[in-house]
């Protein structure tokens, strides 16, 4: 497999790159986070600006028409400097939501105010009491002449105290159904609050909140929500790659230059060999995260072949996550459990991101169940 990027991709990664390392370091991230909305609004018009909030979205609803692999490069850059900016939940999430469901109307209205940075819109989904589910329970939907309202809970949402427009899901009859909620609905209650990787999330309630049906008809779109989580999934293991390749660095350069009885950290074999094995996780997870953005941007995956891929995404990014997080941590000693210093936020993050969607033993889980559904492999000649 080819996993090389072109002359536009690199342009592209250099240019967001330049953006984020001049936006971000470890002490203007601390002080961005400690305030609402959790992230910098100028950083991310200068995102919508390049064009980065729009790049999987067709141009004709407003985008760049660009596929997951330019996506991939901008999550990676996104989590080199632990950007806060939930590109991501966002672009990839809801974005892809509405251009995958939502009729051409409601596509020209959402999608293109988002690729200008001028509306956030973001997911509800996950309810109390449930994990990683596709489906909504909790959540109801209830039709009302020509309209709907929905009522229940959602947490944890995502930067849904700050977002301009939600797309939450619901429970119908048949299953599953999409909804468009704008932030100033009536019963629409939204409480947020800081994680502990410092990004914001919300306790969203409504109560009989008017809202719109996303899509036409109100078929079941469980699988549509499902594949949408699954190309989430593969953003998110790019992003956690670019934390990892910093946390991996920032190591290996605090090996080279602490000292110990009058020699660098790095002379003593065994604290090298950590390291190694820290490199060796992070190749493996790069390696299976740029062949998942093959799988899903090739025109001829089936669904199947996107959520096995997204689930073997997830499984490795656990894996290294948390390895490369817990080493980082113990190479650099006492300062490395201290909130003045990178590595504990870069393990928080990726601790954050592996319970996001999915973690690894429910990956695990997940390509066990479905191991009869991804067909088989021909052997090949001799």
């Amino acid at each position: 497999m080819d996993f090389t990027f072109d002359t536009e991709q690199h342009a592209l990664r250099e240019a967001v790159a330049g953006l984020l390392q001049r936006a971000y370091d470890p002490e203007k991230r601390r002080a961005v986070t400690k305030e609402d909305p959790g992230f910098d609004e100028k950083t991310w018009a200068q995102l919508a600006e390049m064009g980065v909030l729009g790049l999987p979205f067709a141009e004709a609803d407003g985008g760049m028409g660009a596929g997951h692999a330019e996506v991939a490069l901008v999550a990676t850059e996104i989590g080199r400097v632990l950007a806060p900016e939930p590109f991501v939940e966002s672009v990839v999430l809801a974005g892809g939501l509405v251009s995958a469901v939502g009729t051409p109307a409601q596509r020209a209205e959402l999608l293109g105010p988002l690729a200008e940075g001028s509306s956030l819109v973001v997911f509800a989904h996950a309810e109390p009491g449930s994990r990683w589910t596709p489906s909504a329970t909790a959540v109801t939907a209830t039709q009302s002449g020509d309209g709907w309202t929905l009522s229940g809970v959602k947490e944890p949402v995502p930067s849904g105290a700050r977002a301009d427009v939600l797309v939450v899901s619901a429970a119908v009859d048949g299953g599953t159904a999409l909804f468009v909620v704008r932030g100033d609905a009536a019963g629409l209650t939204r409480d947020g609050y800081r994680s502990h990787d410092g990004t914001r999330v919300a306790r969203v309630a409504l109560e009989g909140t008017p809202a719109e049906l996303l899509g036409e008809g109100t078929a079941d779109r469980t699988r549509d929500v499902e594949l949408a989580l699954a190309r989430a999934s593969v953003a998110y293991a790019h992003e956690a790659v670019g934390a990892m390749e910093t946390a991996l660095r920032t190591t290996s350069e605090y090996l080279k230059t602490r000292k110990q009885f009058g020699v660098p950290l790095s002379r003593f074999q065994a604290l090298t060999f950590r390291a190694a094995d820290m490199y060796v996780s992070l190749e493996l997870v790069r390696s299976i995260a740029l062949w998942a953005t093959m799988v899903v941007d090739a025109e001829d995956s089936t669904p199947e072949a996107v959520l096995a891929a997204a689930d073997r995404a997830r499984l490795q990014t656990s894996t290294a996550g948390r390895h490369i997080g817990k080493e980082a941590i113990q190479l650099h000693g006492g300062i490395g459990v201290t909130a003045e210093y990178s590595v504990g936020h870069y393990t928080s993050r990726l601790t954050a991101i592996d319970h996001l969607l999915g973690d690894g033993a429910w990956a695990t889980n997940r390509l066990a169940e479905r191991v009869d559904a991804y067909g088989t492999v021909e052997a090949l000649p001799a």
